[in-house]
């Protein structure tokens, strides 16, 4: 697989309680409103501390599964390596608020909006051993809507893409898959419509030396498939 081959993949509402006409009951209104605010932050850090534990779990396998290789007297060459990148060239109306990749089922990535990293245009997200074989890289992708003057009703909405895309890792050679995020469609496409993913493959032979840095401009891609959006 020498040239680079992509593969296409693919408002809120804003609700208000009414004002409480009983000035007595504020303190424990608030005090409700506090501990629920809370209760919700706490959720959310566990939840980020659960998959920094699964992203752990996952990379710890795969060392232990590169060690039983060689103890077994396997030979590296015969193996594979795979290099995931994300590039996002989405328009100034789309930011990406947050972005979680999967590995054959294993989460391998997590971040969101306060991480330094999606401000970035290119970002590494793996790059390990693998077995040969078929492997899928699952991706969920949170957009928040960007937009001024007439357009700045766009603050106030979330377009999420899910997709999936399954790649052959060849035996002695380094896979690279690019997660393209970019707006499909042209300036008669409905927004929700817009946001898609392709995935850009290269395939060359692992020479050990180290895959291109994020932000490098990759090969044109040559091909295409649909992704799905949610």
């Amino acid at each position: 697989m020498g040239p680079w081959a992509p593969a296409f993949a693919q408002g809120p509402a804003v609700v208000s309680a009414p004002a409480s006409s009983k000035p007595e009951t504020a303190p424990a209104a608030t005090s409700a409103k506090t501990a629920e605010e809370a209760f919700n932050t706490r959720v959310r850090t566990l939840e980020e501390q659960v998959v920094d534990l699964k992203e752990k779990i996952f990379r710890s396998k795969a060392r232990l599964q590169l060690l039983q290789e060689t103890v077994l007297g396997g030979d590296l060459s015969t193996g594979s390596r795979a290099v995931l990148f994300h590039r996002n060239e989405m328009g100034d109306s789309f930011v990406l608020e947050s972005v979680a990749y999967a590995l054959d089922g294993a989460p391998i990535y997590t971040r969101s909006e306060e991480s330094e990293e999606l401000k970035r245009q290119e970002f590494e997200i793996f790059n390990g051993r693998i077995v040969p074989g078929q492997h899928q890289v699952a991706v969920r992708l949170v957009y928040r809507g960007h937009g001024y003057g007439v357009f700045s009703y766009l603050e106030g909405y979330r377009f999420k893409v899910q997709s999936s895309y399954t790649f052959n890792a060849e035996p002695g050679k380094v896979t690279s898959v690019r997660v393209v995020g970019f707006e499909k469609g042209g300036l008669t496409t409905d927004l929700q419509d817009r946001p898609a993913v392709r995935y850009d493959i290269e395939s060359s032979r692992d020479s050990g030396k180290k895959q291109p840095a994020p932000g490098a401009t990759p090969p044109p891609p040559n091909a295409t498939a649909p992704a799905e959006t949610k």
